[in-house]
């Protein structure tokens, strides 16, 4: 059966030149965002996985055992460096790796991995010292060892016999691939190789990135030979190479494909490019860079031996011509293709004026799925692809791990979803080595070498483990977490939605203006007031306030039990004390929680919600060093008793302080911040809980932080440290044990010779730590993605010095517009460490949601991210017996936060996304009910309501005047009935 998203798209038909260009519209049109979501399924039985390595980066011993000299050997002994080339220390590939004396440790690495192939070059030098014959022994013998080791551990060779390494010799002799004999010498280099070692041999690669040797070898001279002969001589380099490949095909199948049944192709390179805008002139752009780079040399070999179109018609007398026989003779010269992609060309060795003004990307499926268009859906075996670190990593090579895992995936997609035949995958490379013209700034092995020893040794990186796990699962197959679960939450559970201000609109109602109109209707038609005349004036109602009633029937919309939303501490006081209260506004947020209840929408709010203007404290406590200054801890005591004193009828939730952001907080703030909170818990907990009969807490963030190497000790650490200070710093005094996390106080002594003052933590006194211990009724966590930390600093941008920490990118992970990951398990790793952490406290996600960017499209994102967290927060319950009482999207509108709302906000209309109504159905349905589910009976829940408590404790009263009401409508119907009847009896 083919994949559901196979099934809607359909494979491509049989391929020819010019119909890889539907390959942009088709991708164009994917379903999002299911076609981007990490693929959990297992590549074909007998799927090739290798690892690979060229001679000149790894094997050193470039004067050992007769070996002669190579363009790369001169062109690194050359007296000045060459621009981006190895920084001061090896030079060039003298040494390298120094594989050439370490060949049982290499093999080593390839057994620790379990892969089923290794490709690796031969050195032309090395075997030929002149280039052509006589022979040298010591090469002979060198690669005979190497092939008989691999076979006793049943390693399938991938042979390339020339990987840029030319001998020196012909390019002194000859000028090298500029002349036309060099074909003729590459037949006679091969047939040398086939003889000696094709019985061991079953894939061959005559040259690797044909493209790189012409243009950057005789075209801009960027790398050897360094030939600066402008495109005339780069085109032409190509032809001879082209040629020499072609020579080499027929050698060996005429000559030896019949005895060793092998099979011999060219690994090509090549980018991908995507248009600035989807238009049909930019298409056809993107075409012509591909046809410019890969196609100069694919379609002449798979299609019909001659270059492309665009590039006849655009380079004219520049391009050499082939005659029909040597197109015949060059045309179908492969068994394979295959597929060189990554570091080297993308983004390095391409030349700009070759991207034709389009986009450069790094999709491996879309270059998979245009070579399957473009090439008559060839069998394609990706024989080169990685990314690099720098230089400096030894160990935990995250972001390396993290492009190998994007570019596995979409090769299992291009197979799976898109029915491109691939059939093998090589890492590059096995072993760090020499980058070519990057030297030994960046490292692109699975092992690590340090080059500066005598001995070479091989250390695994965390992608050794990564890669060799893979290889054991073949894929990456589904497992039971990555599923969904059905089930249900349990009665009472809150569904909520959140609103950081709601929107205070104290304009009165018409109707309340007392004076007396009359209307002109014979001249202006306007209403004229009448001077000295007022109607008797009427009570307030809640009712009056026209924007409560638009949010409370948009929040009935909903079906949502509970409503959270902050209030404003510097409009409520705006001096921040009780000389100067703004009564209108604390009579609106009376009326705002009383609709809220008479409908049955329970109010969560949130004292205080820091913002960017003044934290969102009032002016007077800003001004004068807010959190640092402890009379603003006072003051919110004091504004506290009155929300209180004021809202506590109507208010039954309460949330002291909402996400407190420690990213911004220094020590002092944030030890006075705690003190503020405890006492505010503490003068509830005395004073009113008892009349008021409500529950108190803080609301944390909480993003989880996983470790980006999940195999690293040292990742691991750093993943605890920053838990610790993003979330224990302020959860440890509370709700552990009344001090801060003992991680957070080692980390800061470690640094503290750094900077006194701003690494210092300050210490409760016990009376402080009783105060704060214990200070909460739950534990809410505002939750909206998770973050990959590492140890090994890779990116400056992205390292914290400060508590050393590598953020790094998952880049098969989801993001919104706003690049946030989505992550929906991290939100169950997040409430199990709460749990492990702090015991079975009861808890709630107060917030959690996802930007989009006003398109429809990408509230499909929300819809996911919704449905996804809520199913993980389910696991978190059912699973894991997490006391999880509550779940709030984020957020209720984009008018109060644009790009985040379920109700978008256009023209002053509220209109609901799609992702409301799937959020109604979930709270409908009170979870993901399945058939075995068993039904779950809840009593009717009422939200606290005060007025309406006059008629829940007088219900006989209410039942005998209803019996009363009743009893006078019959008595009337009856009345009436009979008067009737008897006056048709007189009549």
């Amino acid at each position: 059966l083919l994949p559901p998203l196979l099934l809607l798209l359909g494979r491509p038909g049989l391929g020819a030149p010019g119909q890889g260009a539907d390959t942009w519209s088709r991708f164009a049109r994917l379903p999002y965002p299911q076609d981007q979501l990490f693929l959990h399924d297992t590549f074909p039985d007998g799927f090739l996985w290798g690892a690979g390595s060229a001679a000149y980066q790894t094997e050193g011993g470039w004067s050992q055992g007769g070996k002669g000299a190579s363009v790369w050997d001169t062109f690194a002994h050359r007296p000045a460096t060459p621009p981006g080339a190895a920084p001061p220390g090896p030079v060039g590939g003298d040494v390298a790796s120094d594989s050439y004396n370490n060949l049982f440790r290499d093999v080593e690495g390839l057994r620790r991995l379990g892969v089923s192939h290794y490709r690796f070059s031969l050195s032309w030098a090395r075997l030929l010292p002149n280039g052509t014959a006589p022979p040298n022994p010591a090469g002979l013998a060198h690669y005979g060892r190497l092939l008989a080791r691999l076979r006793e551990l049943g390693v399938e060779p991938v042979v390339t016999l020339y990987h840029w390494d030319l001998p020196q010799a012909l390019q002194d002799a000859f000028g090298g691939w500029a002349s036309p004999v060099l074909p003729r010498l590459f037949r006679d280099y091969a047939e040398l190789c086939f003889r000696h070692f094709g019985g061991q041999v079953r894939y061959w690669l005559t040259m690797d990135n044909p493209y790189v040797v012409a243009w950057h070898g005789y075209g801009t001279g960027r790398l050897p030979p360094g030939v600066r002969g402008g495109p005339r001589l780069g085109y032409l380099a190509a032809h001879h190479l082209l040629q020499a490949h072609a020579k080499v095909w027929h050698l060996y199948n005429d000559h030896f494909r019949p005895a060793q049944r092998g099979k011999v192709s060219i690994a090509l390179s090549s980018h991908w490019i995507k248009p600035q805008r989807m238009t049909e002139e930019n298409i056809k752009e993107c075409q012509k860079s591909l046809d410019f780079v890969l196609g100069w040399f694919a379609k002449p070999i798979f299609i019909d031996g001659d270059y492309p179109e665009s590039m006849r018609s655009n380079l004219s007398s520049l391009l050499p011509e082939f005659s029909e026989a040597e197109k015949k003779y060059i045309k179908g010269t492969a068994d394979f293709f295959a597929l060189s992609f990554g570091a080297t060309l993308s983004f390095q060795l391409l030349d700009s004026h070759m991207k034709f003004q389009q986009l450069e990307s790094i999709s491996l499926r879309q270059l998979l799925y245009w070579i399957n268009s473009e090439y008559n859906k060839p069998q394609i075996f990706i024989v080169e692809n990685s990314w690099f670190v720098s230089g400096t990593t030894k160990k935990d090579d995250a972001k390396y791990i993290y492009y190998l895992k994007k570019f596995i995936m979409e090769t299992l997609k291009a197979i799976r979803y898109d029915g491109v035949n691939v059939f093998g995958y090589t890492v590059w490379s096995l072993l760090d080595g020499f980058e070519w013209h990057r030297g030994y700034s960046i490292r692109r092995g699975l092992f690590y070498v340090d080059f500066q020893s005598h001995d070479k040794k091989l250390m695994p990186k965390s992608s050794v483990l990564f890669y060799q796990k893979l290889i054991e699962k073949n894929g990456f197959p589904p497992l039971p977490e990555n599923q969904p679960i059905e089930g249900i939450f349990p009665c009472g559970f809150a569904w909520g939605i959140v609103d950081n201000y709601i929107q205070v609109d104290t304009t009165p109602a018409q109707f309340l203006d007392s004076s007396v109109y009359v209307w002109d209707v014979h001249q202006t038609k306007k209403l004229i007031k009448v001077d000295g005349v007022h109607a008797s004036k009427r009570k307030h109602h809640c009712v009056d306030f026209a924007a409560i009633r638009l949010q409370i029937s948009l929040l009935q919309e909903m079906h949502v039990t509970h409503f959270h939303f902050s209030l404003k501490w510097s409009l409520i006081l705006p001096l921040g004390n009780l000389s100067l209260i703004n009564h209108t506004l604390v009579h609106y947020y009376q009326c705002f929680a009383s609709e809220l209840l008479r409908v049955n929408i329970t109010p969560v709010v949130a004292l205080w919600q820091p913002m960017i203007e003044n934290q969102e404290l009032p002016v007077s406590l800003a001004k004068y060093g807010a959190w640092e200054n402890t009379e603003t801890v006072q003051a919110f005591v004091e504004y506290a008793r009155f929300c209180f004193t004021s809202l506590g009828d109507h208010v039954k939730f309460w949330i002291t302080m909402n996400e407190p952001s420690v990213k911004n907080l220094t020590y002092t703030a944030g030890h006075n911040l705690l003190k503020a909170h405890a006492k505010v818990w503490h003068l509830y907990d005395k004073e009113f809980r008892r009349s008021q009969k409500g529950k108190i807490s803080i609301a944390l963030q909480a993003d989880w932080v996983e470790p980006a190497c999940p195999f690293s000790r040292n990742d691991q650490e750093v993943a605890d440290r920053i838990l610790e200070f993003d979330i224990g710093w302020l959860a440890e005094p509370i709700f552990g044990n009344g001090d801060y996390p003992k991680v957070m106080r080692a980390w800061l002594h470690r640094i503290n010779g750094v900077d006194l003052y701003n690494f210092h933590l300050p210490y409760f006194s016990e009376d402080e730590k009783k105060l704060i211990q214990g200070s909460f009724d739950f534990f809410a966590l505002s939750h909206y993605t998770t973050t990959l930390v590492g140890s090994e600093k890779e990116d400056a941008v992205k390292y914290d010095h400060y508590l050393e920490v590598q953020m790094i990118n998952d880049i098969t992970w989801l993001h919104s517009p706003s690049r946030a990951a989505v992550v929906p398990w991290g939100l169950r790793k997040l409430l199990k460490w709460v749990k492990s952490k702090y015991g079975n406290v009861p808890i709630y996600v107060m917030a959690n949601g996802i930007d989009d960017d006003q398109n429809m499209v990408h509230d499909k994102l929300r819809v996911y991210y919704i449905q996804n967290y809520i199913n993980e927060a389910l696991k978190a319950y059912t699973l894991d017996d997490v006391n999880l009482q509550g779940y709030f999207v984020y957020s209720f509108n984009d008018k109060t936060a644009p790009k985040y709302g379920l109700y978008s906000y256009v023209a002053n209309q509220y209109e609901p996304k799609p992702s409301l109504k799937h959020y109604r159905e979930i709270i409908g349905n009170n979870g993901f009910p399945g058939p075995e589910t068993p039904e779950l009976l809840c009593p009717e829940e009422v939200a606290s309501c005060p007025e309406c408590r006059f008629f829940r404790t007088r219900k006989s009263l209410l039942a005998f005047i209803s019996f009363v009401f009743v009893a006078f409508i019959v008595t009337i119907f009856f009345i009436t009935y009979y008067s009737k009847r008897v006056e048709r009896r007189y009549k």
